[in-house]
């Protein structure tokens, strides 16, 4: 049993139904059937073995979510090749760096900006034969730059139906993790990897071929690789890819998922956004507003209790969704059931609001070295503020110090040509070691505190995990982004992205002068609001755990900036590094 072996399944019980859709420029969304995409993944598998492509030959793929993503890990799988997916926002140093230690023989490029980037580090990278560029182009190439179309064309001349002789054993792809510091090491996940969690998912999740899943999550990264591809391509769903992550809104009316992955910044977003909204509305339309989230937030209590809402709050609930909540819902498109998510932690007031609202966000974790996923809410057993029970098949422990050990199926091969590393993380028994604090409930369902690193220690000897007060503080509508800073200090400090919209509509509200926003952010008005904020939303952590300083930054934390990775986690060292001024400027006595 491989990847393959259920791909093709997949295909001959599904034929003609949608398996992608994809919007061409200034078109609309387009489909193309499971019949379709299993011959485009045949010709491509074949084109490769004309490029010398051979069992284990490492294939890297820098591209963003489009169709071709897909047929080029499917054609590279069923070639006997190992797959190498790169975030597209990756610097050419960095692309230098995987190529060189994945040993990749092709990289399949998606842009003739992608291709630039990797044909000025091509010399550095002596194990590169071919590039292969997924967009058509009639511009004039190097030698060694074949054309995705020129690739299947060759594979369709191929007459020999002979595929790689893989086994569930043999790796699938090597997935370099992101990191927040250091060089990214090479995860080495098997077919049998994949395949038990995929099973362990899809017996706790109902995906099946009514589904219509948006794509946008970067396919290189393990969350929307398993549950934004595999699961839903080997459950005859159909995947639509985005645009971009700029047309996700649009796109989800235009496609109208009743699935969707995503990262919290997302639902973050959404719910700033509704917020924002209600401010700028009469004081009539807040008051209902607001009634119509506490109906909601009634009718969740009662089903988290197991328990039928009364007939009355019934009524209240069909009023409110109807006055409140239905243009919500009409933004996702209007047919979703639910929404999962990943990749960082999903503040609970956030689940709780969107499930008020009658949608039911499902949070689990995992990590790239577990395929990913150990842990997940399910729609038949949930509980807001953790990230569910482990999946079937998963062992899952809490060592002396807080840290949270896996065991089973879905733990990688190792790290690759990197056995010390690997030896670090796991253990003689199997035990994984995942970085992460936290602790198994009563119920069985897994908490996430924080990062083992993330940990700040004050010079007191206190620990602050960061997450919780973070995940508390962003709920405040004036507050977009934030970073606890404190490590070897007195007391916690806080470097804090406002939320712009709304602080300008507060300050136009209460008369607060501010010509730009950098006057904006210096006015006392403003600062006393944050500083209200803070101490109102931190009332129940401990003296220790409260913020006592903070500076107001003017731009986002971004990819752009290299201050996050790809799946929008903060990268703190590098934050720290640069605001080194800001910082030393909220400790004067440390100076």
């Amino acid at each position: 049993m491989t990847l393959i072996s259920i791909f093709e399944a997949s295909i001959q019980q599904h034929g003609s139904k949608p398996a992608l859709a994809h919007k061409p420029k200034g078109g609309t969304y387009q489909d193309i059937s499971y019949t379709q995409l299993g011959e485009s993944v045949d010709a491509f598998s074949k084109g490769l073995s004309t490029l010398g492509v051979q069992k284990d030959d490492r294939v890297a793929l820098l591209s963003e979510n489009r169709p071709e993503w897909a047929i080029t890990d499917f054609g590279s799988l069923k070639a006997g090749a190992v797959t190498v997916p790169m975030f597209s926002t990756l610097t050419a140093a960095q692309v230098s760096y995987i190529l060189k230690d994945s040993g990749a023989k092709i990289i399949c490029v998606s842009t003739e900006s992608q291709l630039k980037k990797v044909l000025s580090i091509q010399d550095d990278v002596p194990t590169l034969e071919n590039i292969i560029l997924l967009d058509s182009t009639e511009d004039e190439t190097p030698e060694d730059v074949i054309q995705f179309e020129d690739v299947c064309n060759r594979g369709k001349a191929v007459d020999s139906t002979q595929e790689g002789d893989a086994s569930e054993d043999d790796i699938a792809t090597i997935i370099y993790t992101s990191g927040t510091t250091g060089n990214p090491k090479g995860v080495m996940l098997t077919h049998a990897n994949f395949i038990s969690n995929l099973r362990a998912c899809k017996s706790l999740i109902d995906v099946g071929d009514t589904d219509v899943l948006l794509s946008f999550l970067p396919l290189s990264h393990v969350f929307e690789r398993l549950g934004g591809h595999y699961v839903p391509l080997f459950s005859g769903a159909k995947i639509a890819y985005a645009e971009s992550t700029f047309t996700v809104a649009r796109n989800m009316q235009e496609i109208s998922p009743t699935v969707m992955l995503s990262v919290p910044r997302l639902y973050e977003t959404m719910h700033d956004r509704v917020l924002s909204a209600v401010q700028a509305g009469s004081p009539l339309k807040q008051k209902i507003f607001h009634w119509g989230v506490s109906v909601g937030s009634a009718v969740s209590s009662a089903i988290q209790q197991g328990k039928n809402p009364s007939a009355i709050l019934q009524l209240q609930q069909r009023i409110a969704d109807k006055l409140v909540f239905a243009k919500l819902k009409a933004a996702t498109g209007g047919r979703l059931r639910f929404f999962v998510s990943g990749g960082a932690a999903l503040p609970q007031a956030i689940a709780e609001f969107f499930h008020a609202a009658g949608i039911l966000i499902l949070e689990g974790y995992g990590l790239t070295e577990t395929s990913p996923v150990i842990s997940m809410n399910h729609p038949a057993k949930w509980k807001f503020g953790t990230v569910g029970v482990p999946v079937p098949g998963v062992e899952v422990q809490i060592a002396e110090d807080g840290e949270i050990l896996t065991r089973g199926p879905h733990v990688m091969k190792g790290y690759f040509n990197n056995e010390a590393e690997t030896a670090e993380v796991i253990d003689a028994d199997g035990w994984f070691y995942t970085g992460d604090i936290g602790i198994i409930d009563a119920d069985g369902f897994v908490k996430i505190t924080d990062r083992k690193k993330n940990i700040i220690v004050l010079s007191n000897g206190k620990n602050v995990a960061p997450q919780p007060i973070e995940s508390e503080l962003v709920q405040s509508p004036f507050i977009s982004q934030i970073m606890l800073i404190g490590n070897e200090r007195k007391n916690l400090a806080a470097l804090i992205v406002p939320n712009f919209d709304a602080l300008k509509a507060w300050a136009s509200e209460n008369n607060v002068e501010a010509t730009d926003i950098s006057a904006m952010l210096q006015a006392s008005e403003v600062r006393q609001l944050i500083q209200r904020e803070i101490r109102s939303r931190l009332t129940d952590f401990a003296d220790f755990e409260q913020v006592r300083r903070f500076a107001l930054l003017e731009q986002e934390f971004s990819q752009e900036a290299d201050e996050m990775t790809p799946t929008l986690k903060l990268k703190r060292n590098v934050i720290i590094e640069k605001y080194a001024d800001v910082i030393e400027g909220m400790y004067p006595e440390d100076a």
